[in-house]
């Protein structure tokens, strides 16, 4: 992370050596010619903030040494509790850009659908039976997941989307009308997330109008 800042800010010709890299290398089986150098490319600032996409509790914490940002892949506003140990170290600018499904729709249960179906297909289809941590994520939310995993590796996906918890899959999501879903952002704003990352699954054809209303729903 110190070598990428370090290319952006172009202060000086780029020198590291470290155990696996060597910048610039002149060790065996070079020619011996290399010099440090600086990027050709100048950024439009010298800082440019770096996100870290973990999930397991070390890497959140690792993410809080040494980059800008975490990107979590599911996270509760209700439950942000259980990152507070990986968390209690980060800086007062740490973001948290957490990504959201939006899933507009009058009928709940059909809103909730979309996202049912896609941590079926992670807690069933992703990692090892023994070993899954995404799987791992959910149960330390607090939500039982095994029958998901278990009728998913036999199968039976659709058995699988319907036994994803509805809770869980409304928590990491803004699903529902579109009323519910402005009081449900209030929730989000009272988290420690600080940008909502938001991709729709009601309707492929997203347009302006709708990105305006959620854009003045987060402001």
């Amino acid at each position: 992370m110190n070598i990428f800042r370090q290319v952006v800010k172009r202060e000086q010709p780029l020198e590291f050596q470290g155990n696996q890299y060597q910048l610039p290398f002149n060790g065996p089986n070079s020619l011996g010619l290399g010099k440090p150098l600086k990027s050709i490319t100048h950024p439009l600032r010298p800082h440019i903030p770096v996100f870290m996409g973990a999930e397991g509790p070390k890497n959140i914490e690792l993410a809080t040494q040494i980059a800008d940002g975490w990107f979590p892949i599911f996270v509760s506003p209700y439950r942000m509790n259980i990152f507070d140990e990986s968390l209690k170290n980060k800086p007062d600018n740490f973001e948290i850009a957490a990504m959201v499904q939006v899933n507009v729709n009058d009928n709940l249960k059909d809103a909730l659908f979309p996202t049912k179906m896609m941590l079926a297909l992670y807690v069933g289809g992703m990692g090892a039976k023994d070993e899954n941590f995404h799987k791992n994520l959910m149960e330390r939310m607090g939500f039982d997941v095994q029958e998901v995993q278990d009728k998913y590796l036999a199968g039976d996906h659709m058995g699988a989307f319907d036994a994803v918890p509805d809770a869980l899959a409304d928590e990491i999501s803004l699903s529902g009308p579109v009323d519910r879903i402005k009081e449900r952002i209030v929730d989000w704003k009272k988290s420690q997330v600080t940008t909502l990352m938001i991709s729709r699954t009601d309707d492929p054809n997203t347009d302006i109008g709708r990105i305006r209303q959620f854009a003045e729903m987060v402001l």
